[in-house]
């Protein structure tokens, strides 16, 4: 299989090395352009699956006209700008050019990867488009029952809501979903509901023919076009202002675009997936979300637990993520301290794992070989954990602490707790605990894969 080939446009070089490792180590072909002019000689030899533009905090309008220019040259190329300063000007500016993903540096390499898999997806081989490897980032004991619903959801063809705080992997979720379904080799294309404005609406869902309006260079195809036989993924719908939402309700029900400047309707066949941290419910009972909408979306349903209410999973992801970070990173660093693991363990986590995750990332920037200790977790961490939490607050949590520290060596964890290992063992029974077994109870999820009863559209 062909590794998908990246240019890295950067006329101004800031970001360094660590970006480049990182994507030579997630299988990508990486060239590097310095310039303009030889940029687009790269794009001209149609020999580029995806180009990454660098905005310089100088001159950020240069990436933006090189953007425009790549766009005529080819209007298909997957673009990805990365910018040192953000502003929505330049956020706007970006929508504007064509551009299909927009980061600022330094941001999460999860999201990164993420971004250039999906703008991928419809049109390179990656091995980063297997269901395997999104699989492989969804860890933890609690999560057999959702792969399950995962798995009966992927086999049919309804829309799907996934619900769930801001970073408990809802856009994960929904990639399992996509590439496990009979879609699973199109497109998959997401849109960030709270990022574009009523104003860039139609052009970025139903693109725009050449000449539409002023700075209408060249033909565009939106978004819904794109995933033409794939999958749409909406994240926070709940955000979504009511003039996109009649928009998206009448392309659902018609299954039918019109591009601006266009002469007619075209036909579309995409799945949706739409992800929130609100309730809609709650959100239509006030006059705030359309009713009709939340019916077309809520048929199939799964619901993904705070990390606060699934703690047995914090020690499953410490031990992935210090596996993640070792091999990016090039670093040997065996674990945490058993004060440190006791202060993971009892944060509540309200950002969820994607706060878990940033703040192991943050603790790797200059950690030494060996178990991290507490002064070794990120300040702005240690400031968050109120006064008198350093110890976890039950036997479980001191029981997982000390497993997850020794990795899960029964001997040593009866050593360290002072107790017999027959105690070790009657309190693993006692708290369901294991190392490969999913929690049968505690926690609920829902995967509601019926119409709603309320459903009379």
């Amino acid at each position: 299989m062909r590794k998908p080939t990246l240019l890295l446009s950067e006329e101004y070089p800031a970001l360094g090395r660590q970006l480049k490792e990182l994507l030579v180590g997630h299988g990508f072909r990486l060239f590097e352009s310095s310039n303009r002019g030889l940029t687009l000689d790269y794009v001209r030899g149609k020999g580029i699956d995806l180009l990454l533009l660098v905005a310089s905090v100088e001159r950020p309008g240069d990436a933006i006209a090189l953007g425009c220019q790549v766009r005529e040259l080819n209007g298909s190329l997957p673009l990805v700008l990365i910018a040192r300063e953000s502003s929505e000007e330049l956020a706007i500016q970006a929508l504007k050019t064509g551009i299909n993903d927009y980061f600022k540096w330094p941001c999460s390499l999860e999201e990164l990867i993420a971004s250039l898999n999906r703008r991928l997806g419809g049109s390179c081989p990656s091995a980063l488009n297997s269901s395997g490897a999104s699989a492989r980032r969804m860890v933890g004991r609690t999560i057999e029952q959702i792969r399950g619903c995962i798995s009966r959801l992927a086999a049919v063809a309804s829309n799907v809501l996934v619900t769930g705080e801001t970073g408990t992997g809802k856009e994960l979720v929904a990639e399992l979903i996509h590439h496990d379904s009979p879609r699973g080799k199109k497109p998959f294309v997401c849109i960030n509901c709270a990022a574009i404005p009523d104003t860039l609406l139609e052009s970025e869902f139903f693109g725009y023919e050449k000449g539409a309006f002023t700075g209408a260079q060249a033909t565009k195809q939106g978004k819904l076009r794109i995933a033409d036989g794939g999958t749409v993924f909406f994240d926070e719908i709940g955000d979504m202002t009511p003039y996109a939402q009649a928009k998206i309700l009448r392309t659902i029900e018609t299954k039918e675009i019109q591009p601006l400047g266009g002469n007619g309707g075209i036909p579309v066949d995409f799945r949706v997936i739409a992800a929130t941290n609100h309730d809609l419910e709650q959100l239509s009972a006030e006059g705030k979300f359309r009713q009709d909408l939340y019916f077309r979306l809520n048929v199939g349903r799964i619901h993904l637990p705070p990390l606060r209410e699934r703690r047995e999973d914090i020690p499953v992801l410490i031990q992935y993520y210090i596996a993640e970070f070792n091999r990016i990173f090039g670093r040997k660093v065996e674990g945490f301290s058993e004060e440190s693991l006791a202060y993971l363990l009892a944060y509540d986590w309200p950002g969820n794992i994607r706060e878990l995750r940033n703040t192991l990332e943050a603790t790797f920037v200059n950690l030494p070989p060996g178990p991290a200790s507490l002064i070794e977790l990120p300040e702005q961490f240690r400031k968050r954990m109120p006064a008198g939490s350093a110890a976890p607050v039950s036997e479980r949590d001191h029981l997982l602490s000390m497993l997850l520290a020794t990795n899960w060596n029964k001997t040593k964890t009866a050593e360290k707790l002072n107790w017999s290992r027959m105690t070790v063992y009657r309190k693993l029974a006692k708290y369901r605990l294991g190392r490969t077994q999913s929690k049968k109870n505690g926690t609920a999820h829902s995967c509601q894969d019926s119409l709603p009863r309320s459903d009379a559209a």
